[in-house]
């Protein structure tokens, strides 16, 4: 499990929630991101989709008029009164942690760009340079 704690923790999140769309077995729910990175996002939900899932789903972006359409697979899951993995806190919320899944390099640049705007709008230029944007050693 080694591989998916350091997959989870590549990327630099920023605390943003944005209405999720998704389909289940012909039932759309709607949840809620807890946080959003730009390899992925953690879904806030008291049903998670199986680890591995491979979905589509829609983020609702208030600063768009139009849905942002995304494929991502369920990476881990967090269920109420379930053990967690040694490294997920035991007041974790439940859910599940998504990796977004890209069609091509144009498609992920795209995100990323989004995701980078979401961030700055809601950390701060600052903050977002100091989070995201390493110095070099």
């Amino acid at each position: 499990m080694a591989d998916d704690k350091d997959d989870r923790r590549r990327e630099a999140r920023a605390p943003i929630e944005l209405k999720v769309e998704y389909k289940r077995l012909n039932t759309f729910f709607y949840d809620y991101t807890k946080n959003i990175s730009k390899g992925g996002t953690f879904i806030k939900t008291d049903k998670p989709l199986d680890i591995g899932t491979i979905f589509l789903f829609k983020l609702l972006i208030p600063s768009q008029t139009e849905h942002l359409a995304l494929r991502g697979e369920v990476r881990w899951v967090v269920k109420d009164g379930s053990p967690r993995p040694p490294e997920i806190p035991d007041d974790h919320e439940p859910g599940m942690g998504i990796r977004f899944v890209y069609a091509d390099a144009q498609q992920r640049r795209a995100l990323e760009e989004v995701v980078e705007k979401m961030m700055v709008d809601s950390l701060g230029e600052l903050i977002f340079s100091r989070l995201v944007k390493k110095p070099k050693t």
